[in-house]
């Protein structure tokens, strides 16, 4: 189920409230990368990940976050350990994840580019043996072409 992720709450009433919303994308953010991954482990082609859009859509939002959070407008500082440290569980799973996302889109854009590789080496072979002419310009067909007696008209 897709949740409603906003950009950083800066009226929110206290920090816990702006990290417990960061911790929701940063879920929600792990669980379509978790998805994209079990549809690359099937060995799907990367560009139809029905992930994409959600996955960027997220990733601009955190993006986002991240920026604001270093330019100080908004501050996830708190002195609850709790939500620190599953703040701190959270973005190492995310890394986590992405890391094995990152490794598993190269391997489906390079079987997808020996899919086309292969693909392409048929055509290329197709075309030389069916060809009419030789690379010299002589003809590679029969000698004499015979022309059928049923034509109906």
């Amino acid at each position: 189920m897709k949740q409603v992720v906003r950009s950083p709450l800066k009226a929110a009433p206290s920090s816990s409230a702006r990290i417990e919303q960061l911790i929701d994308l940063i879920d929600e953010l792990i669980g379509v990368v978790l998805e994209e991954n079990e549809w690359l482990a099937q060995g799907l082609p990367a560009s139809r990940s029905r992930q994409i859009a959600r996955k960027v859509e997220l990733a601009d939002l955190l993006k986002q976050w991240t920026e604001e959070i270093q330019s100080a407008q908004v501050s996830i500082r708190t002195s609850d350990e709790r939500l620190q440290a599953k703040f701190k569980d959270r973005m190492d799973l995310l890394k986590a994840e992405m890391d094995e996302n990152i490794v598993r889109l190269k391997a489906a854009i390079e079987a997808s580019r020996r899919r086309v590789e292969m693909v392409m080496s048929a055509i290329r072979d197709q075309v030389r043996s069916s060809a009419p002419y030789s690379p010299g310009g002589r003809a590679t067909g029969p000698a004499s072409v015979t022309l059928g007696t049923n034509i109906r008209a």
